[in-house]
């Protein structure tokens, strides 16, 4: 939450704690649908991992789609310190942010309705922060597998800018960078709001709608 006494900004990899070589326990099934939450996925499905916000509120709009989304797993990526707790993550020193992995398969949900659901639920033109959850944890970002993947997140968050634009926000902050490695977080953060319905959720959009499909292309 508010608790930064100055300006977050990321750490370098000799500023960020050293974490461990152990991956951290998780669990084994998703609460919601009861798939195995590592895999083996089915053929033909694909994954992407996502960061707006905290991934308690993240996580849910992915599972909540009506179609398409075989499993969702949250967890850590885009920093330095190998298999972080939460605690660390939090702290400010590991780098990595508060990501969703999005099992998807693209002849259900194509990749952009994926990219649709993450802009709309989010703001991402606030930088290190969602609302008054302030920190690098909080950053917009998109991890991608591939060329194609990074190819399609960019002319989706190019269009959406456009539409933010037109409506008076500021740039998008939105990274986009090859995914390192997914750390699957505790096990008590998969699936929280599923378990606990009441537990906070911050996460808010801007009620712009982002433009995808025919039509939609970078300029």
């Amino acid at each position: 939450m508010l608790l930064f006494r100055k300006r977050p900004e990321m750490p370098t990899p000799s500023e960020a704690l050293p974490g461990r070589p152990q991956p951290l326990p998780t669990a084994e099934r998703h609460f919601v649908n009861g798939n195995p939450l590592k895999g083996p996925y089915p053929e033909g499905v694909e994954t992407i991992v996502l960061g707006l916000g905290c991934f308690w509120g993240a996580e849910r709009k992915f599972w909540q789609l009506p179609e398409g989304v075989h499993v969702t797993a949250v967890g850590y990526a885009g920093g330095y310190t190998p298999n972080p707790t939460y605690e660390e993550v939090c702290s400010g020193l590991t780098g990595h942010n508060e990501v969703v992995l999005v099992a998807y398969d693209p002849a259900v949900l194509p990749l952009e309705s994926v990219l649709k659901t993450f802009f709309e639920s989010h703001d991402p033109t606030q930088g290190y922060r969602q609302g008054n959850d302030v920190g690098t944890q909080y950053r917009s970002g998109i991890y991608t597998r591939d060329g194609a993947q990074a190819a399609t997140a960019r002319t989706v968050r190019d269009a959406y800018a456009r539409a933010l634009d037109a409506r008076g926000f500021g740039p998008v902050t939105t990274e986009i960078v090859p995914l390192d490695t997914f750390y699957f977080a505790e096990e008590y953060h998969q699936q929280y709001l599923a378990k606990n319905p009441g537990g906070y959720c911050g996460l808010g959009g801007t009620g712009v709608s982002c433009p995808v499909g025919v039509g939609v292309a970078a300029e």
